[in-house]
This record gives C-alpha cells, sequence and structure tokens, in this order.
C-alpha cells in the first residue's frame, strides 16, 4: 500500500435489530462482542477507529452516537474522522469475521484509482425483480449479480462528497453511484456473514469457537 494512505474506518453499530429482536451487535460471541470482533479487525488496518452506537451508548474515545437511518449514522461517524484520512472504510458491527484479506482487497482496489470498492460474492439463487403487487417483472441474469458485503473503502473526498447531499442508501456504495463515482467489486468470503436472525448467531458461535479452537 502506498505509505501516504491514512486509512480510518466507520463501524455502524447504531442499529436496534428489529429483525433480530434485539441489537445483536452486543451478542456474545466466543467470549466477546460481536461489535469488538469487528472493531478488533478494522483496527488492524487502520490509523484509527469511529464506532457508531446507539443513541446514550456513546461514552468512551472514538464513539459517536448514529443517527435515525444508516446513512445519518455513517454521517456522524464521518464527523469524527480527521480531515487527514485519505481513505474510509465503512463496516457493518454485525459481520464479525471480515478477513484481513478483504479488507486488504478493498483498500487495495481504492488505492490503485477507484471511488470505492465493496466485497461481493456470486449469487446462487435465480433472482425475480417484483413490482408492488408482487408480480414478476424481470429476472437479472445470475452471473451479473453480486451480494455485497462490508468491509467498503472510499476515497475520503468522494465519500464525504457523496454524504453532504444528505442522500441515503442501504449501503454507502449507493452513493457513490448516485454521483456517477467508479465502484469497483472485489472478491468477498461467504465466512464474512452478516449476523441477522438467530440461526445466524448460532453459526457465529459454532465459527467463533472453531476459529478460537485453532488459535490454540
Amino acid at each position: 500500500m502506498n505509505r501516504n494512505e491514512i486509512v480510518w474506518t466507520i463501524v455502524v453499530a447504531a442499529g436496534s435489530g428489529l429483525r433480530f429482536g434485539s441489537a445483536k451487535q452486543f451478542e456474545t460471541i466466543g467470549g466477546k462482542k460481536i461489535v469488538d470482533w469487528a472493531v478488533d479487525e478494522a483496527s488492524k488496518h487502520s490509523a484509527g477507529v469511529v464506532v457508531v452506537l446507539p443513541p446514550g451508548q456513546a461514552t468512551g474515545e472514538g464513539q459517536v452516537e448514529g443517527g435515525s437511518t444508516r446513512s445519518e449514522s455513517v454521517r456522524r461517524g464521518l464527523a469524527a474522522v480527521p480531515d487527514t484520512a485519505t481513505i474510509i472504510c465503512v463496516h457493518d458491527a454485525a459481520r464479525p469475521f471480515a478477513s484481513p484479506t478483504v479488507f486488504q482487497r478493498v483498500i487495495s482496489a481504492v488505492v490503485d484509482g477507484a471511488d470505492a470498492a465493496v466485497p461481493g460474492v456470486a449469487v446462487v439463487d435465480t433472482i425475480k425483480q417484483v413490482n408492488e403487487s408482487n408480480v414478476v417483472v424481470a429476472t437479472p441474469r445470475r452471473e451479473t449479480l453480486r451480494a455485497v458485503q462490508t468491509p467498503q473503502a472510499f476515497r475520503a473526498e468522494s465519500l464525504r462528497r457523496a454524504h453532504v447531499a444528505g442522500g441515503e442508501g442501504t449501503d454507502d456504495a449507493t452513493l457513490i453511484e448516485k454521483m456517477n463515482g467508479e465502484v469497483v467489486v472485489v472478491e468477498g468470503e461467504i465466512v464474512n456473514r452478516k449476523i441477522t436472525t438467530r440461526e445466524d448467531l448460532e453459526w457465529a458461535v459454532a465459527h467463533a469457537h472453531h476459529l478460537l479452537e485453532g488459535e490454540v
């Protein structure tokens, strides 16, 4: 990596976990909270990490309160990232097993000139696009589709510019796309799974145990 690059990471942990039934990022796996798994890995690749937490929980250094939407939470985290940062990663706290390789891939793609880089995995199911009445209107070609993950990396000025307008998106790459920036997809990993359901949590507990056994 270019030694002139300064990488910071925003870990988004402000969700209420409506689908899960509670704030899943604070569940414990392998002896530590899911959010801490995400922060610990991000810290290995960053000069600093900003953690965006639910209202009332941002009490420590490097912590800020989230907003009412994911994009607003990222904006609040972005405001805490120093202007000296040249690359900013955004990572979901609910993905505890992002590997060093995935971080390196997205950061390297931005170093190489992309406005943004996201990890993605091939879609194995046939996807149907439907209208408001659940009637199928299109069947996209599966080979053109990717299921996108985090961490996502951004050229800092591109990410800040994308958020100036106050737009909303399910991820930050969407905002870069809206301003016609170049978003590159790098290879993601199946194990970089988002903890969304109780079944996901059971899998994560087992996987964390497997990882920790391997360290012994």
